[in-house]
């Protein structure tokens, strides 16, 4: 029998890769993951990807953060808006003064996949309240997270129970959700810590997940079946 493990409460699509995303009452999951979500990243000459931090594929591109990217209907790209919320009419050139990079330019994923890991992440209210409780004097908000969908879980559900979830999968209850299969867990890294708009420069939040959960947070999903998820759906664990 399904076990309904809590209610979807926010969904979030990043249409430009390391940058403030969009709140979304309701999505189509591909297999790709949510419909646009991460589909464009900044890409630097080298063909790096702009991150937060420097591995293989990404570089660290400091001041994305302070930038957000809504998708919303359209078909052409993504919107792109500059620290203070306008939008800017041409997202390559604003890329290359504000990062002073001149090798830099807004970029369609294509063969190399801009996911840090895999592409969806669920966190938990229960998780992200033992954070609050954990770093009172922080400024703690799922942004920082970066999480795909929130959970809301029923109460006295303990911290961390996304670790139960790995090796099986969850679907919406809705006659079209969509299916995932749980997989592991995001490791985290200094974007968690990172000011952005409404969130000062917090090191001790990665600090406290550090210690508790060994840098680990969230529950990181493929998707097992195409559908579509809603704000207000419920959730259930097979």
């Amino acid at each position: 029998m399904a076990e309904i493990i809590g209610v979807i409460e926010q969904l979030w699509r990043y249409p430009v890769k390391s940058t403030g995303g969009e709140r979304l009452d309701s999505v189509e999951v591909d297999r790709r993951g949510l419909a646009g979500d991460r589909l464009y990243a900044v890409r630097d000459g080298a063909g790096k990807f702009g991150s937060g931090k420097n591995t293989r594929r990404f570089r660290r591109m400091d001041g994305l953060l302070r930038l957000s990217s809504r998708l919303g209907h359209r078909i052409d790209g993504p919107e792109l808006f500059d620290p203070l919320g306008r939008p800017v009419a041409d997202p390559t050139a604003f890329l290359r003064a504000y990062l002073q990079r001149e090798d830099v330019e807004l970029a369609r994923e294509d063969a190399v996949s801009h996911f840090d890991q895999l592409p969806v992440s669920v966190l938990t209210t229960a998780t992200l309240d033992w954070v609050r409780q954990t770093v009172p004097f922080a400024v703690v908000d799922e942004r920082r997270f970066r999480p795909n969908v929130l959970l809301r879980t029923p109460p006295g559900t303990p911290p961390f129970i996304e670790d139960d979830w790995f090796g099986r999968q969850a679907h919406g209850t809705a006659p079209d959700g969509a299916r995932l299969a749980f997989v592991r867990s995001s490791e985290r890294c200094v974007m968690t810590a990172t000011a952005q708009p409404g969130l000062p420069h917090a090191p001790e939040i990665l600090k406290a997940v550090v210690h508790a959960h060994d840098g680990r947070l969230d529950a990181l999903a493929e998707v097992a079946a195409p559908g579509r998820l809603s704000v207000g759906d419920e959730l259930a664990l097979d």
